[in-house]
């Protein structure tokens, strides 16, 4: 019999992680960086807390989630509250309450952790995510889903991250095909199983007279401008047209503003964040399978329009150079306040230092300084 090692302070649990420099260094300036391109497009920043009550979150938007929900009780109000897995719920929540009153179209831009009860994809293993993203409230166009999709765009360009495709999707169009075109509901579950899979021999077993159909919306996906092409010869019942009508518009609205964009679409793609009710996306790098982020159109918990995309930072800063860091200058017990605050102004970090004389310089160099002020004379250190 042995006894168990003893419990290291070091241990996390599953799926959590300390985030050091330069990985937090990245990160912080990163996100500073997408919100300065969101605020630039008038964005407005918000912060909903970590936490809420279990009946507010998980209502509206929120209800879709409640399976990636950590739970607590609060001590205080004996209530259930919930740690959020996803920020949008909290801005439809508070788009129908804080902000009701507010002018539409209402620009939020919102950057914050999310824990989440399983990872978020099979290839990743965290549990605490980082989110950033923006959210148009009120509008219901094309317009203005193509507005969010080219400043996520913009986004991703000024931080540095290349090759990004946007694959749009339209989660209710399969399924108000499959109703409208009367398919009985015992097949369903089948034939979604095959569109999924994107089996075009078990779509041709299940579809019955819309098998044809089915077969060429497979057919149809890959980018954009040939999908839209193959999409526009389609015969369809008449409210399936209107639906898939809007995805084609979104990608004329997005290639109006981004005529460079990679842009792929997917007709039969039906799983979305479960809450979204129009054109959703996923963005990816090529060559790469994490998700960059994602988005789509949804109502808040009024049943008010609206689109959102959310980045993924965590994901996205191990795909670019970490961020190095501010030249480090060493403060001698005699040097000048004012240069200090002018160096500290021209982009350098000061560092105070507690020793004098010969031992400066061993410490400067110990703590990485290039640079030794005493007074107002700077002095490099080879």
């Amino acid at each position: 019999m042995t006894d168990d090692p003893p419990f290291s302070p070091a241990l996390l649990p599953a799926g959590f992680v300390d985030l050091l420099t330069p990985d937090a260094r990245t990160e912080a300036r990163g996100v500073a960086t997408l919100m300065d391109v969101f605020a630039s497009h008038g964005y407005d920043s918000v912060r909903p807390p970590l936490m809420e009550f279990e009946e507010t979150y998980l209502a509206g938007a929120g209800v879709a989630l409640a399976e990636q929900c950590f739970r607590v009780m609060d001590p205080d109000t004996r209530r259930m509250m919930v740690l959020r897995p996803d920020i949008t719920p909290q801005i439809a929540r508070m788009a129908a309450t804080r902000v009701a009153g507010s002018p539409r179209p209402l620009r939020v831009s919102y950057a914050g952790p999310c824990v989440v009860v399983a990872p978020v994809a099979a290839e990743e293993s965290s549990r605490q995510i980082m989110q950033t993203g923006i959210e148009l409230i009120g509008p219901d166009s094309p317009e203005a889903d193509a507005e969010v999709m080219s400043i996520g765009a913009e986004a991703l360009m000024r931080l540095g991250v290349k090759d990004v495709s946007f694959d749009l999707t339209m989660p209710p169009f399969i399924p108000a095909l499959l109703e409208e075109a009367g398919v009985p509901a015992a097949q369903r579950p089948a034939l979604m199983r095959a569109l999924d899979r994107k089996d075009a021999a078990a779509v041709a077993q299940h579809g019955g007279a819309l098998a044809a159909t089915l077969i060429a919306l497979l057919d149809a996906t890959g980018a954009a401008e040939h999908t839209v092409a193959q999409l526009a010869e389609l015969t369809l019942p008449p409210k399936a047209r209107i639906v898939l009508d809007r995805l084609i518009d979104t990608v004329a609205a997005v290639r109006e503003i981004c005529p460079a964009l990679r842009m792929t679409v997917d007709p039969v793609e039906f799983r979305g964040w479960k809450y979204h009710t129009g054109v959703c996306v996923t963005l990816f790098a090529v060559g790469r399978s994490e998700e960059l982020g994602r988005g789509g159109r949804y109502l808040c918990n009024d049943n008010e329009p609206a689109c959102g995309l959310t980045l993924r930072p965590d994901v996205l800063f191990r795909m670019i150079p970490p961020t190095p860091a501010r030249a480090r200058v060493y403060l001698a017990a005699d040097a000048s306040r004012q240069e200090a605050a002018a160096l500290r102004s021209q982009g350098y970090a000061t560092v105070r230092g507690f020793a004098s004389g010969a031992q400066a310089e061993a410490e400067a160099r110990h703590l990485g300084c290039g640079i030794i002020l005493s007074g107002t004379q700077r002095v490099d250190l080879a």
